[in-house]
């Protein structure tokens, strides 16, 4: 890891992730031919592959600038001259972050400053802060990333982003009646789809309890078939749409097919993944969300097996893996199959 941040080069693309994982989206990146190179802690660059979504990565911008340095005024001048360089139609939505790390996150507060001074010097009707309508409008995601070392503008269209949270950090509020963290990531897997589950849908949620998914899924409105051996907390046991099947995952068969599955298991990820391409192959689920935990090492080699299985022995379709924010030592995968 270089002692201090390197200025990425202009026109490769500058990826984020979680600190300590730098070492496997390198690897990723190196896999698929895009010459990837250490920047510092978090951050990763590589040249471009056509349709490349790194798993590792939580978010990804095209570089505009080099690693831009001074006060915060002239800072602030550049990058706003930088950005008003990059479409003369259109809008923009911008945002400010810092890489994933204690010593960068101490610049959250210059990041937020930087953000503002540049939106100022910016034609207020090509700004968007809504980071949805900037999707749906075909605008343009700015991303200034902010480290103590300086400022680094970055570009992506927003149709085509990894993320739309700044940096891919997308936190999620903890509910106060939700039993573990697990909630979290269900919130933020939910948040990146194009649709979610809703009134009258009905989930299957594997490996259940205590029942965070379960709770939020219920929530929304939706059934829930709640399958642990375990027990679920008192009042999701007795809600009126939840249904506790309490035996093993990998012996329970739906009565029919089912809009969605869930699974957030804590076991072996090849095994996890052979039950979700028993579900594909089935029919026996038309949408999946789920959290596969990743060994301490070889964690690549470990997920394309896992997408070779979901894909090739499940016939799951669109299929989507990501190292999501309130992710650790796993992923999110999410996948349909045409009804």
């Amino acid at each position: 890891m270089p002692p201090h941040l390197l200025a990425p080069r202009p026109g490769r693309w500058l990826w984020t992730c979680r600190a300590g994982f730098e070492a496997h989206l390198y690897e990723e990146l190196a896999w698929a031919g895009a010459q990837p190179r250490l920047l510092g802690e978090a951050l990763v660059e590589s040249d471009g592959v056509p349709g490349l979504k790194p798993a590792f990565a939580r978010a990804g911008h095209r570089v505009v600038t080099p690693l831009l340095e001074g006060t915060p005024e002239s800072v602030a001048q550049a990058a706003a001259r930088a950005v008003a360089a990059l479409s003369t139609r259109g809008p923009w939505a911008v945002q400010a972050f810092t890489p994933d790390t204690p010593r960068a996150n101490t610049q959250t507060a210059r990041a937020e400053a930087l953000e503002a001074a540049v939106r100022a010097q910016l034609p207020a009707e090509r700004l968007l802060d809504d980071e949805q309508r900037a999707r749906e409008a075909g605008a343009l995601l700015v991303g200034l990333c902010v480290a103590p070392e300086g400022v680094v503008v970055g570009a992506v269209a927003a149709s085509e982003a990894l993320s739309l949270a700044p940096g891919g950090r997308r936190r999620m509020k903890r509910a106060g009646e939700s039993p573990s963290r697990a909630a979290m990531k269900l919130e933020e897997a939910l948040d990146g789809l194009a649709f979610e589950p809703g009134r009258g849908d009905v989930c299957v949620d594997l490996g259940a309890a205590p029942g965070g998914w379960t709770q939020r899924l219920v929530s929304r409105g939706a059934r829930v078939v709640a399958v642990d051996p375990a027990k679920l907390m008192p009042e999701l046991a007795a809600h009126p749409r939840v249904r506790h099947m309490q035996e093993s995952a990998f012996a329970y068969a739906p009565e029919e097919p089912v809009d969605w599955l869930f699974c957030d298991m804590a076991w072996r990820p090849l095994e996890v993944a052979q039950l979700l391409a028993k579900w594909g192959r089935r029919g026996w689920a038309h949408h999946l969300v789920a959290n596969i935990k990743l060994p301490m090492k070889d964690k690549n080699p470990w997920l394309m097996r896992v997408r070779h299985t979901l894909a090739g022995e499940g016939g799951w379709e669109g299929i989507s893996v990501r190292q999501l924010y309130h992710d650790r030592d796993e992923v999110t995968v999410t996948a349909h199959r045409m009804r």
